[in-house]
């Protein structure tokens, strides 16, 4: 079992920056893969970025060149790194877990699920 929680979230501005920090405790962190995930209101929770176990990152048309995603192993932590921030990234950010190397761009893929945090970026 895993349990994933993050932070990071918050308002900012157009154009700014955000990181967003995923802690990962229980089982064996370094050998899941790891994604992030937002849901803005009414909307279907989507797909963002994504590192395997491997390190292999994987990212959205809609964020690559703006957001970056890495990890720390040794500190169990999972991070996005969020530049040239805009309007529609406003959502509900979501950090997820699974011991699959497949299907890390689809919601299906992962077993486990942080809180989630709260990104709004203002006009």
């Amino acid at each position: 079992q895993v349990q994933l929680v993050e932070s990071g979230g918050g308002l900012v501005q157009e154009g700014g920056s955000l990181r967003l920090s995923c802690a990962a405790s229980g089982g064996t962190a370094s050998s899941h893969s790891m994604g992030w995930f937002r849901q803005a209101p009414g909307k279907e929770r989507e797909f963002e970025a994504a590192i395997s176990w491997t390190g292999r990152t994987y990212y959205a048309d809609s964020v690559k060149g703006r957001f970056t995603i890495s990890r720390d192993n040794r500190k169990k932590m999972v991070y996005l790194q969020m530049n040239s921030l805009k309007p529609e990234d406003t959502a509900v950010y979501y950090c997820a877990a699974t011991l699959s190397g497949d299907g890390l761009t689809n919601t299906a893929g992962y077993a486990y699920w942080g809180q989630g945090t709260q990104v709004t970026v203002s006009s």
